[in-house]
């Protein structure tokens, strides 16, 4: 089939593929889905180098994300170079037109994971990003209660979030900010909001990198913000029975809704009659320095450092030695054992 969406025509091969088993959802489906709330999943990745996670025998099928551009990337979709934590570089491709949404849909993508940056300057984020990751023991309610308290911190530190559906039990919280700071400067000022976050929900929020030392509260995954970690875009597809999507939401619904209502059929509907709650997001960027100015003072007057980065990163400045804590512990008792005073 043959799709005409922003004055180009895009191919949908193979369009009665079953790509969700349980639901008999098709290719066409998510295509339909996509051309529905095109200008919205465009505004999402706009002039963003995204990785793309394809499924193109459906979520049965072994899946896989692509980062470099196909070699048939058509020559009307750019590109943009990236460096990974490695130094190693790749290109990217940087949708600028809902066609080429359409075209990655195509190719069996379901799930967008674009950068918080943008094609001119891929080293500085114009995105502050947040993902409330509810724990075994936890859940959707559990993450909507501590985006309504991290909304009140970002208030202070004269941010303005705007929050989504993961597609699954979690929360994810975009700022926009203005990109004067690094990979590296970002991902400390998370660091610094999820620990006030912590420090006034400590019963229900964790920033504890370790999943042991966790236990039943909300995660910040402070790590999402550093290179070459991504978060699935708004509208973005996720691959579970239902066809799940990633919904855009106004403060106001935070505490109201359910992550399940959204899926590749109430979607549309939604996007009918209220368009893209978020089309006014990059309106304004905002400034980091107050949330900076925090990560010191945890330096400064509480002794907190940096915390661990994933374990494919290079050792980085700064950071504490990547050690679960219970075996930490094991390997100090076994040396003591052997060397007893």
């Amino acid at each position: 089939m043959e799709l005409e969406i922003g004055g180009r025509v895009v191919r949908v091969t193979n369009p009665s593929k079953v790509y969700f088993p349980d639901t008999g959802f098709t290719k066409l489906d998510v295509a339909r889905y996509f051309e529905a709330v095109a200008p919205g999943a465009l505004r999402a990745v706009r002039d963003r180098p995204t990785t793309l996670q394809r499924f193109v025998d459906g979520i049965g099928g072994e899946a896989f994300y692509q980062k470099r551009i196909p070699r048939d990337l058509p020559d009307w979709i750019p590109s943009a170079r990236v460096a990974f934590p490695s130094g190693r570089p790749a290109d990217e491709m940087c949708p600028t037109e809902e066609a080429a949404v359409l075209w990655a849909v195509n190719r069996g993508t379901l799930t967008f994971h674009p950068w918080p940056v943008r094609s001119a300057d891929t080293d500085h984020p114009d995105e502050l990003r947040i993902d409330l990751d509810p724990q075994p023991g936890t859940d959707f309610a559990d993450a909507a209660r501590a985006a309504l308290e991290l909304r009140k911190i970002l208030t202070e530190l004269g941010l303005v979030g705007w929050p989504k559906t993961s597609g699954g039990r979690g929360l994810h919280v975009f700022v926009p900010i203005k990109p004067r700071w690094d990979f590296v400067e970002v991902r400390h000022a998370v660091i610094a909001i999820g620990r006030e976050l912590e420090r006034r929900m400590p019963d229900r929020v964790t920033t504890a990198w370790w999943k042991e030392e966790r236990g039943e509260r909300i995660f910040v995954d402070f790590n999402q913000t550093a290179r070459d970690r991504t978060i699935a875009s708004a509208y973005s597809i996720r691959p579970f029975p239902n066809a799940p999507v990633s919904a855009p939401l106004h403060w106001d619904e935070v505490d109201q809704v359910r992550p399940d209502l959204f899926d590749l059929t109430t979607m549309p509907a939604r996007y009918a009659e209220l368009g893209d709650v978020h089309a006014e997001m990059d309106a304004e960027r905002h400034d980091l320095t107050a949330a900076l100015a925090l990560h010191q003072q945890d330096i400064d007057e509480r002794g907190l450092g940096d915390m661990p980065y994933p374990p494919e990163y290079p050792k980085m400045p700064g950071e504490p030695k990547r050690v679960q804590p219970s075996r930490a512990r094991h390997d100090t008792d076994e040396a003591d054992a052997a060397h007893p005073e």
